[in-house]
């Protein structure tokens, strides 16, 4: 009876210490984010992200080159003209 009594008590603070923690997490994330002068805004990062992508052409394929696995371009269908 005695060991059920600790476990039980044992598992009711770990529980309220996972309780406890959750609500200061979830309160600091409510937080609005600080603006400092000159720093980076996320809608202009996003912008930049998008425009710095490129089209593969198929050679960035180190397993395909080595003969490890197929590449894509070989499993793409034929484009008919």
């Amino acid at each position: 009876m005695q060991r059920i009594k600790v476990g039980m008590i044992g598992l009711a603070a770990v529980v309220l210490f996972i309780g406890l923690a959750s609500a200061i997490i979830g309160s600091a994330t409510r937080e609005r984010p600080v603006v400092a002068a000159g720093s980076a805004q996320a809608d202009v990062v996003a912008n930049m992200a998008v425009s710095n992508t490129t089209a593969s052409d198929g050679t960035d394929e180190p397993l395909a080159e080595m003969g490890l696995a197929p590449s894509v371009n070989a499993q793409a269908p034929a484009a008919k003209p």
